[in-house]
C-alpha cells in the first residue's frame, strides 16, 4: 500500500477520491494548495495533483517533483480537454491525466496503474521492443540495441505516450532541455540515427512515424 497525496482546493474531491483511496488500502495525504502540496510531496509515494490550485499551480508541483526525482508517479487532474493541454502536463512530467469531470473509480484504476508501473522500474514495451529507464537498455526483438543517451531519451520519450504528436520544438524541450540553444533539425538528426538502429525508415515506419510540416509521434498499433 502507498502513501498518496491529493492536492485539490476542491473539498468535495478530495473527501471522496480519500474516501475510494483509504478503502484501497492507501494512506491518503491532503493539501488544499500548491504550497502545501509541496511540503507534502516529500512523504508521499504517489501524488494527485489538481491543474490550476491557489498559489503554486499543479503543473509547476510536477515540474519541480520530476526534476526532483525522476521516477516519482504523477497523476494530473484537469477540466483542460485539448489534446494540447493534455500533451503540456504530459510534457512537464505528469505520467497520466484524467479531465474533469471523472469517475472516482477511473482515478483509482490509474493510480493503481502507475504504483504497479512504478514497481516494475518504469519499463516501456511495445511490438517487440522493450526499454528500461533504469537500467538505460533497450532491446528489440530480443536484442540489444546500442542507443546514445539522446537517442534512448527520445525513444523513450516517445515511446511512454503512443498516438501523440510531438512537434520538434517540443522533443526539444523535453529531451534536450528548455535552455538548449539548438535548432529543430537536430531532432531530425538523431530521429534519422535512431530510426537506422532500430531497421526502419520514414517511409516504412515500424515504431515512428513523421507528419510532415508537423512532428513525430510513435504508434499506438504497435
Amino acid at each position: 500500500m502507498a502513501r498518496i497525496l491529493i492536492v485539490d482546493d476542491n473539498p468535495a474531491i478530495l473527501e471522496i477520491l480519500g474516501a475510494y483511496l483509504r478503502q484501497e488500502g492507501h494512506t491518503v495525504l491532503e493539501a488544499h494548495d500548491g504550497d502545501s502540496g509541496r511540503e507534502q510531496l516529500a512523504g508521499a509515494d504517489l501524488a494527485v495533483l489538481d491543474w490550476m490550485l491557489p498559489g503554486v499551480s499543479g503543473l509547476e508541483l510536477a515540474r519541480e517533483q520530476r526534476r526532483a526525482h525522476p521516477d516519482f508517479p504523477i497523476l494530473l487532474l484537469t477540466a483542460r480537454g485539448e489534446e494540447e493541454d493534455k500533451l503540456r502536463g504530459l510534457e512537464v512530467g505528469a505520467d497520466d491525466y484524467v479531465t474533469k469531470p471523472f469517475s472516482p473509480r477511473e482515478v483509482v484504476a490509474r493510480v493503481r496503474a502507475l504504483l504497479r508501473r512504478a514497481r516494475i522500474h518504469d519499463r516501456v514495451s511495445a511490438g517487440g521492443l522493450h526499454l528500461d529507464e533504469h537500467t538505460r537498455t533497450a532491446t528489440l526483438d530480443g536484442e540489444g540495441l546500442s542507443l546514445s543517451k539522446l537517442e534512448f531519451d527520445l525513444l523513450l520519450t516517445l515511446a511512454r505516450h503512443p498516438g501523440f504528436v510531438w512537434s520538434r520544438d517540443r522533443l526539444l524541450e523535453r529531451v534536450w532541455g528548455p535552455d538548449f540553444p539548438g535548432v529543430e533539425r537536430v531532432v531530425d538528426v538523431h530521429m534519422a540515427g535512431l530510426r537506422k538502429k532500430l531497421g526502419e525508415s520514414p517511409e516504412q515506419p515500424r515504431f515512428i512515424e513523421t507528419l510532415r510540416g508537423v512532428g513525430y509521434r510513435f504508434r499506438d498499433e504497435t
